[in-house]
């Protein structure tokens, strides 16, 4: 059996190595390494794909949602409603621009955030809401755009880990993740659905103006070369990084569909086991599974993965302590926050490996190694 690993980014590389090489190559003869063809090309590309008008490459999925930000001239002391169960980039950009991070629940099925919770934690300072499409599943974007709308708020879709997802609204319409807020904001880390072979992300909307200050920002500020009209930073993808996701690019929906295949056969699998719950696909969000997470319920989840290693099966814990209980965020009283569905998570969940290139013979292995442990635990 090749062995298991939580993304297989190697396997998957082995099948597009003559394309990928290729189009590497070819940046290479042009040394047009910053802002050349295939940069432009790739926004072309996955504006088509999205079905929005504007997509902003930048350096990496971080710089997207500070660029956002930056872009929605938000103000030392505005406040940010954001979900605590996730990964910390997301408060991170808020604490970086002085802005106050508002932590609140998330729902116990989706994990992203609770709407209800959201309009409860909002105050006149609050400016911007960042729901976080966790795991791959997109959050209820409809009833959140309603609230935001009502309170005059804008609305930064973190869509590192649901790129490709679908929402459907209650008319039937039906939108990518991404592109149902203000501003989308992604990332092309390589272990993502969509990832490149070093750092990468973008930022997408549908606003024109919006648009044009995301590009000022993400460029020094500038509005003509040498005219910088507003504070920015300096955030590109490169050209290499580009031809790589622009090889990758029409395969993601049959990624996704590999992807699902092998959430369909853990599913199914662990369907009859109480000591488990499977990740929850509400209706109108497609889950793309950027990972494949269960919740424990009565089982000692560090000594799973201690035992799972031992069968050479990787898990991770995404994420053991939550934003709102990290150290960086005591001067803003995080601890105070009462997140009691994000709290408990954060003792439940693990991760199983999840990826494009898994065989019968890996997901037969991870599948006996699970029900083994919990079928049989120690003392």
């Amino acid at each position: 059996m090749v062995p298991i690993q939580m993304v297989d980014l190697k396997r998957q590389y082995t099948k597009i190595k003559p394309q990928v090489d290729a189009a590497i190559q070819e940046v290479l003869e042009s040394a047009a390494f910053i802002n050349g063809g295939a940069v432009q090309k790739f926004a072309e590309e996955l504006q088509q794909y999205l079905d929005i008008k504007h997509v902003i490459p930048c350096a990496n999925g971080t710089d997207a949602l500070q660029i956002a930000m930056m872009a929605l001239d938000l103000q030392p002391g505005d406040e940010v409603i954001t979900p605590s169960f996730t990964f910390i980039a997301t408060a991170e950009v808020i604490a970086l621009l002085q802005l106050k991070p508002v932590f609140v629940d998330v729902d116990p099925q989706t994990y992203c955030l609770d709407v209800t919770a959201v309009e409860k934690a909002i105050t006149p300072k609050t400016k911007a809401i960042v729901p976080v499409h966790l795991y791959g599943h997109v959050a209820d974007m409809e009833p959140l755009m309603a609230v935001a709308a009502k309170h005059n708020l804008y609305v930064i879709e973190d869509n590192a880990q649901a790129i490709g997802g679908n929402y459907t609204f209650a008319d039937g319409s039906v939108k990518k993740a991404g592109t149902i807020g203000h501003i989308g904001c992604t990332s092309f880390f390589p272990s993502k659905n969509l990832g490149c072979y070093g750092d990468g992300g973008a930022l997408f909307t549908n606003d024109d103006a919006l648009a044009a200050k995301i590009r000022m920002v993400a460029n020094h500020g500038q509005s003509a070369r040498y005219y910088h009209d507003v504070v920015g930073v300096n955030s590109r993808l490169d050209s290499v990084q580009a031809a790589v996701l622009r090889i990758k690019l029409p395969l993601l929906d049959e990624y996704i569909n590999a992807r699902r295949a092998v959430a369909d056969a853990y599913d199914a699998a662990f369907a009859d086991m109480p000591q488990i719950t499977t990740p929850y696909r509400a209706a109108n969000s497609y889950h793309v599974f950027h990972q494949y997470t269960l919740q424990l319920n009565g089982a000692d989840r560090n000594k799973l993965q201690e035992y799972l290693a031992t069968q050479q099966v990787p898990a991770m814990i995404y994420y053991p302590v939550p934003a709102h209980r990290q150290r960086m965020f005591e001067h803003f009283g995080g601890a105070a926050f009462d997140l009691p569905v994000t709290d408990h998570l954060t003792t439940k969940v693990i991760s199983l490996p999840i990826h494009t290139e898994m065989d019968k013979d890996q997901l037969d292995h991870i599948i006996h190694s699970v029900k083994s442990f919990l079928n049989n635990p120690p003392a």
